[in-house]
């Protein structure tokens, strides 16, 4: 063979083997292009090959590669699983259990350990409230979390926190003594810092809605007397 062909074809052989290789794009960095607004806070694969799951705040989404699908619904297997709502349970019941304590409203020193976060002017809030204050064996940890929908709840919640007995001020208000508005509004630099705190924590969580509950570990979203029974074992 002429020494220049074969020259040729070293260089050639040179030039692929040296050629960078192109990466392909990771789960995270395709669906952060193709979705750009979307909060994504965790990418993992998914029970199915080829589907990835995706949190974003407390909801789960499911991420499609290649045909670039976002797809929102429950997972579940054929024995009736709900893998999707499990999910979402265990991602509530972390954020709930990292939430700080000593900035609760305490009432109650039962057994049963209880995470409330709550609206004062939430019918379904109000429901919940008055089961819970029927039972002696709870120590429930209340955070306020008053909704846009709700024009007086901040007010009310203000009232609440300004209380001198804040226990009693709080059952006056889920029992609607405080509809009628006719107090003094509170001013105090000290509630409104924890206010802002419980609505951080509200949303540090992902609460879209009230009253939502984390009792005993597991959480509870809304006014679900049948499970919160079910979790603290018969009327007490």
């Amino acid at each position: 063979m002429n020494i220049h062909k074969i020259s040729f074809i070293v260089c050639v052989l040179l030039i692929i083997v040296s050629a960078p290789t192109v990466r392909a794009a990771t789960p995270e960095e395709s669906i952060r292009k193709s979705f750009p607004n979307l909060r994504a806070d965790s990418i993992r694969p998914s029970d199915i090959n080829g589907l990835y799951e995706v949190v974003s705040g407390n909801r789960v989404l499911y991420y499609a590669p290649g045909p670039e699908y976002l797809m929102y619904g429950p997972m579940i297997t054929r024995e009736g699983r709900n893998l999707t709502e499990e999910r979402v349970q265990e991602i509530m019941a972390r954020g709930l259990k990292e939430v700080p304590l000593e900035k609760a409203l305490r009432i109650g020193a039962g057994s049963h350990q209880i995470i409330e976060i709550t609206d004062p002017d939430c019918s379904y809030c109000r429901k919940a409230s008055a089961f819970l204050a029927g039972r002696n064996d709870v120590t429930r940890h209340v955070f306020f979390f008053p909704l846009a929908i709700h024009p007086n709840a901040t007010a009310k919640v203000r009232q609440i926190l300004c209380a001198e007995d804040r226990g009693k001020a709080y059952e006056e208000a889920m029992a609607g003594k405080l509809d009628d508005m006719k107090f003094t509004p509170c001013k105090s630099e000290a509630v409104e810092d924890l206010l802002k705190t419980h609505r951080e924590i509200g949303n540090r969580v992902g609460v879209t809605g009230t009253p939502l509950f984390l009792i005993d570990g597991r959480v509870v979203f809304g006014a679900d007397i049948p499970q919160m029974e079910k979790l603290l074992g018969g009327n007490k």
